[in-house]
């Protein structure tokens, strides 16, 4: 795995590290309702609240979806689907731009395995970006966590 952008990967893990021991839905919620202050913060801060709550939630997916302008944020976790609050569509495109620079994926479609380093251990998430017309897709997919 090539980490193109180390300073976005190491504030990733940093932003997940910060908030480890919150509660991941309420402060999910309070995010996706702030109107944005600064855009690389605001958005890393997102995504690693939705990393954290998938992963303490044992999900095997966290999905993030615009479709014609519509945004859509979901886990899947024992075999449920969740919707949690979705942000702003800037912040939505920040997350994708900030994904693709760490993981240096150019292509509409592409996928690499992300690596996490969580304070005891790390956890690998294969991570998928889709664009074609007016849709847009990040998709997480995360090792079986056992219960």
């Amino acid at each position: 795995m090539e980490i193109h952008d180390p300073n976005l990967h190491q504030k990733l893990i940093e932003m997940c590290d910060c908030y480890l021991e919150t509660d991941f839905k309420t402060q999910i919620q309070h995010a996706a309702q702030a109107p944005p202050t600064d855009l690389e913060e605001d958005s890393m801060k997102y995504l690693a609240l939705t990393i954290m709550y998938a992963v303490t939630e044992k999900a095997r997916k966290l999905t993030y979806k615009k479709k014609k302008g519509q945004l859509t944020v979901t886990v899947n976790a024992g075999g449920e689907k969740n919707s949690v609050p979705a942000p702003s569509e800037e912040i939505f495109d920040k997350i994708i731009e900030t994904i693709r620079a760490i993981l240096h994926l150019e292509e509409d479609t592409a996928s690499m395995p992300l690596e996490l380093g969580l304070r005891n251990g790390q956890v690998e998430i294969q991570v998928k970006v889709e664009r074609k017309d007016d849709k847009e897709a990040l998709k997480f997919k995360f090792p079986d966590l056992g219960e």
